[in-house]
C-alpha cells in the first residue's frame, strides 16, 4: 500500500531544550532534599534536648534510689554496739541483717582491713578487695557500684564505715538487690533516643540497662550518677542526616536550590516562546485504516518479565547442612543468597518460639561481612530484630546472647576449616542447634515458603569491652605469668591478649593480626604441625608456657616451656579438679576421642565422669540434660557452667588455666602441676580423607563387619574398643569428610598392638584406605 506524504508545520523540541528542564528538575529535586535534611536537623535539636531532660531526670531517679538504700543502712549502722562489732564481727553482723532484711550479704571488716590486704583474693573476690580497700581513700561516702554475684545476677555493692570515715571502727561491705536501680531507671520516660546506664570499669564503660528507641551512637562522655560508679549515657534518635549538621547551611542550600530550579523553568518558559519551527514530513490524513501491528514472536513479549526469587530452593546444596552447623565452600556450596535464606528459616523457627531478637556476630574471614550481612537481611526479613556485634570470636557472641537476654544467636564462622570455608553455629531460645533441628531449616528453605515481607530492625553494638570485664571480675592470677599467645591471624588475635593482661598475665602475641588468608599457619591447635611454631617461641622467648586458639576462638591448645604439648584431655583431669573442689559430686562429661585415665581422675577428684558424643552442639544439649557443670572434648572445646555459662569458650578456659596455674599454693611451675596428670602413650587426632559423604557410608560398613575380640565396645560415636591397657577409636567427622582416629595405651607395646588390630579391621572394609598409622 503506497503511503502519500504532505507538508504540515508541527513544532517538536529540540533536544538541547530540554537540558534547562532536566535542570530544574534536579535543583528542586535537591531543594526538596535539603528542605527535608532542614527538618530533620531541626527536629534532632528538638529531640536531643528531649533526650538530654530525660539523661537528667533518671540521674536524679538512680541517685535518689541509691540514696535511699544508703540511708536506710546507715540508720541501722548506727544503732550497732561498738564493743561487739570489736570483739564478735560475726554476731554484730548477724545482728545488723536482722534489721537490714533486703541486704542480700553484709560481712565487717576491721577498720584498718588488714584481713583483707592479707586475704587470698582468688577465694576473698578481686572485686571485692578493691572496693574495701578503694573506700580508706576515698573522700566522704565511698561509691556504690554494681558486682556479678553467681553466672549472671548483677547487685549493688557498698562499702560504709562504722563510725566516723577517718578512723572507722569497722566496714560494712553490703550487697543489695538491683532492682531498685533498675525500676528507677526504667520508670524514666524517654520520649525520643536511647538511655543507657552504665558503670564505669578499668576495661571501659560497662553497659547494665538501656531504655528507649534504637538511635544512633551514644555521646561520648556520661553524665555521672552522684555516689556512685554509675552513669548515664544518652543517644539522640537515629536520622537519616547526609548534611553537615548545621541549620544554617541546610537552608541556604534548599533555597538554592528551589530558587535555582524556579528560575530555570522560567527562563525555558520565555525561550519557548521564540522558538523556530521546524517543517517535517508526517503522513497524509487518509480515509484508510491504519495498518496492524505485526505481532512480536517472542512468547509473552507484551509482559514484564517477572522478578526472579532471590535463590531457588534447588540451588541449595543440602550438604552443607552437618549435624553440629552449617558450613560450605564460600562461592560454591555456600553464598549470600543461600545466607539470607538460612537467616529467613532461623527467623521462622524464631517467631513460632515466640522469639523476637538475635545476636549475629563473625569471625575474621575475608567472606564474613558479606555472609553475616545477608544472613541478618534474611533475619529481618522474616522479622526478627538483629543485634549485629560485629567481628568477634565466636564466645563473645554466645556471651552476647547472655548480655541481650536473647537467648538466640549466630556466629558466622568457618571455625578451623580452610579460608575458603564459612559456615554458621546457631542457638534458638537457649539451644544450639544440631543433627536435625538444622535438617529442619535446610526442609524450610527447601519447601520455598519462606517470610520475606518482615520489617525486622537493625543495631551495631560493641560487647567486647562487657565480655574482658566479666572475665576479669572473676578470674585473676596471683603471680604473673608470660605467656606466648598464637591466635594464628585467627579472630581471637582481637580479644584473647586483652582478656589475658586483664587477669594479670604478661602476653607475647604470635600470629595475633587478624587476617582471613590465614598467612601463617592454619589456625587449627588440635594439629600438632600447627604448634610448631608456637613451641619454637615458647623456648626462645623463656616464657611460662604457649597458649594456641582456633579460628573462631572456641578451642584451646597448650605447650610447655620444654616443648611438650598437653592435649585436652589432660587439660580436662586438671579442670574437673579444680571445679569439683567446690562443687563436689559435680558431672563431668568428656568426648569420645578423650584418655582412658579421665574416668579414674574425675571419680579420684570426687566427681561423676560420663563419656558423650563428639560435638560441641551435643555436649551443651547432655550438660542442660544432666546438669553438668564442666565438659570438655579432645578437640579443645572446653564448657564451664561452674562460674560461667556453659558454652565452649577457648578465651574463657585459657583463663580459668592460668588462675589454676598461678594460684597453685605450692608455687609449683606448670611443668610440675602438668606431671601430676596421668599420662600414656597416645597419638593425637589421625584423619583419613575421603570424598563428601563416603565417611559416614564407611562407618556403617565398619560397625557391621568389624570385630574387636574381648574388647568392649562403645558405638554412641563411631566404634571405640577398650582393652584394659589401652583402647583406639574411629569415627566419622561431622565436620570435613574424613574419618578420625586416635589411640592411647599404657605403653608402645600395647599401642602398636591396638593400632594393628584397627589395621586390620580397617583394610578389611576398604584396602585402598591410606592409613595415617
Amino acid at each position: 500500500m503506497a503511503m502519500n506524504f504532505a507538508r504540515s508545520r508541527r513544532s517538536i523540541p529540540d533536544w538541547r531544550s530540554l537540558l534547562p528542564l532536566a535542570g530544574a528538575t534536579l535543583l528542586l529535586i535537591g531543594g526538596l532534599f535539603c528542605a527535608w535534611q532542614t527538618w530533620l536537623i531541626a527536629d534532632q535539636g528538638r529531640s536531643l534536648a528531649q533526650v538530654h531532660h530525660a539523661q537528667d531526670l533518671a540521674v536524679t531517679a538512680v541517685a535518689s534510689a541509691i540514696d535511699r538504700e544508703r540511708t536506710e543502712v546507715a540508720k541501722v549502722l548506727a544503732g550497732a554496739d561498738p564493743a561487739v562489732v570489736q570483739n564478735n564481727p560475726a554476731q554484730a553482723a548477724a545482728s545488723l541483717r536482722q534489721g537490714l532484711p533486703q541486704v542480700q550479704q553484709l560481712e565487717l571488716y576491721s577498720g584498718s582491713l588488714n584481713e583483707v590486704l592479707h586475704a587470698n583474693y582468688r577465694q576473698f573476690g578481686y572485686a571485692k578487695a578493691a572496693q574495701l580497700m578503694a573506700a580508706q581513700d576515698a573522700d566522704g561516702v565511698p561509691p556504690m557500684q554494681t558486682v556479678f554475684h553467681g553466672s549472671n545476677e548483677r547487685r549493688m555493692s557498698l562499702v560504709m564505715p562504722l563510725g566516723p570515715a577517718q578512723q572507722p571502727l569497722a566496714w560494712a561491705w553490703i550487697e543489695l538487690p538491683f532492682a531498685p536501680l533498675r525500676q528507677a531507671f526504667e520508670a524514666v520516660p524517654v520520649p525520643s533516643g536511647r538511655l543507657v546506664l552504665q558503670q564505669d570499669t578499668d576495661g571501659g564503660a560497662l553497659q547494665l540497662l538501656s531504655k528507649g528507641a534504637r538511635a544512633g551512637e551514644l555521646e561520648a562522655v556520661a553524665k555521672p550518677v552522684p555516689g556512685s560508679t554509675l552513669g548515664v549515657a544518652a543517644a539522640k534518635p537515629g536520622a537519616y542526616v547526609v548534611l553537615p549538621d548545621s541549620l544554617l547551611l541546610a537552608a541556604l542550600l534548599t533555597l538554592l536550590g528551589l530558587g535555582g530550579g524556579v528560575y530555570l523553568l522560567w527562563w525555558r518558559a520565555r525561550a519557548s516562546r521564540e522558538m523556530p519551527i521546524e517543517e517535517i514530513e508526517v503522513p497524509e490524513q487518509t480515509d484508510e485504516p491504519p495498518m496492524m501491528a505485526r505481532p512480536d514472536p517472542r512468547p509473552n513479549a507484551s509482559k514484564p518479565a517477572a522478578k526472579p526469587p532471590v535463590i531457588s530452593p534447588a540451588e541449595v546444596d543440602p550438604s552443607i547442612f552437618r549435624a553440629y552447623d552449617v558450613r560450605g565452600v564460600v562461592g560454591k556450596t555456600l553464598t549470600a543468597e543461600v545466607a539470607k535464606a538460612l537467616g529467613q528459616s532461623i527467623g521462622m523457627v524464631m517467631r513460632e518460639k515466640g522469639l523476637r531478637e538475635i545476636v549475629v556476630g563473625r569471625d575474621g574471614r575475608l567472606s564474613g561481612p558479606e555472609l553475616a550481612g545477608a544472613l541478618g537481611d534474611g533475619l529481618r526479613a522474616a522479622g526478627i530484630d538483629v543485634i549485629d556485634i560485629g567481628a568477634a570470636p565466636t564466645p563473645v557472641v554466645y556471651f552476647a546472647a547472655y548480655r541481650f537476654n536473647t537467648g538466640s544467636c549466630v556466629a558466622v564462622t568457618g571455625s578451623h576449616n580452610p579460608p575458603d570455608y564459612n559456615g554458621f553455629k546457631i542457638v534458638i531460645g537457649g539451644e544450639t542447634l544440631a543433627e536435625d533441628a538444622i535438617q529442619d531449616l535446610y526442609r524450610r528453605i527447601a519447601s520455598g515458603a519462606l517470610d520475606n515481607d518482615g520489617l525486622g530492625g537493625l543495631r551495631h553494638v560493641d560487647v567486647v569491652p562487657d565480655y574482658i570485664e566479666r572475665i576479669a571480675s572473676d578470674v585473676q592470677t596471683e603471680r604473673q605469668l608470660s605467656v606466648v599467645m598464637d591466635c594464628g591471624n585467627g579472630i581471637p588475635g582481637a580479644v584473647a591478649p586483652q582478656v589475658f593482661e586483664s587477669i594479670g598475665c604478661k602476653v607475647l602475641p604470635l600470629y595475633c593480626e587478624v587476617d582471613g588468608n590465614f598467612p601463617n599457619h592454619h589456625p587449627d591447635p588440635s594439629d600438632p604441625h600447627n604448634l610448631e611454631d608456637l613451641i619454637l617461641a615458647v623456648k626462645q622467648t623463656g616464657a611460662d608456657l604457649g597458649v594456641a586458639f582456633d579460628g573462631d576462638g572456641d578451642r584451646l591448645g597448650v605447650v610447655t616451656k620444654a616443648g611438650e604439648i598437653i592435649y585436652p584431655d589432660r587439660l580436662l583431669m586438671l579442670f574437673a579438679r579444680d571445679v569439683l573442689s567446690r562443687q563436689p559430686g559435680a558431672t563431668i562429661i568428656y568426648d569420645v576421642k578423650c584418655t582412658g585415665h579421665l574416668k579414674g581422675q574425675v571419680l579420684d577428684a570426687g566427681g561423676s565422669p560420663m563419656m558423650w558424643r563428639t560435638g560441641h552442639s551435643l555436649i551443651k544439649a547432655k550438660m542442660r540434660e544432666t546438669g553438668a557443670e564442666l565438659a570438655g572434648e579432645m578437640s579443645g572445646h572446653f564448657f564451664f557452667k561452674e562460674r560461667w555459662f556453659g558454652f565452649d569458650d577457648g578465651i574463657y578456659a585459657g583463663a580459668r588455666l592460668m588462675e589454676i596455674l598461678a594460684g597453685d599454693l605450692e608455687d609449683r611451675t606448670p611443668e610440675d602441676i602438668f606431671a601430676t596428670l596421668p599420662k600414656g602413650v597416645s597419638t593425637p587426632e589421625l584423619k583419613i580423607e575421603l570424598a563428601e559423604g563416603e565417611h559416614y557410608r564407611f562407618m556403617e560398613k565398619f560397625k557391621a563387619q568389624a570385630t574387636f575380640g574381648e574388647a568392649t565396645l562403645v558405638t554412641i560415636d563411631g566404634v571405640r574398643a577398650d582393652w584394659p591397657d589401652g583402647w583406639g577409636l574411629v569415627r566419622a567427622s561431622n565436620t570435613t569428610p574424613v574419618l578420625v582416629l586416635r589411640f592411647d595405651a599404657d605403653s608402645e607395646a600395647a599401642l602398636k598392638r591396638i593400632q594393628q588390630v584397627f589395621r586390620t579391621q580397617l583394610l578389611a572394609v576398604d584396602p585402598g584406605l591410606k592409613l595415617p598409622f
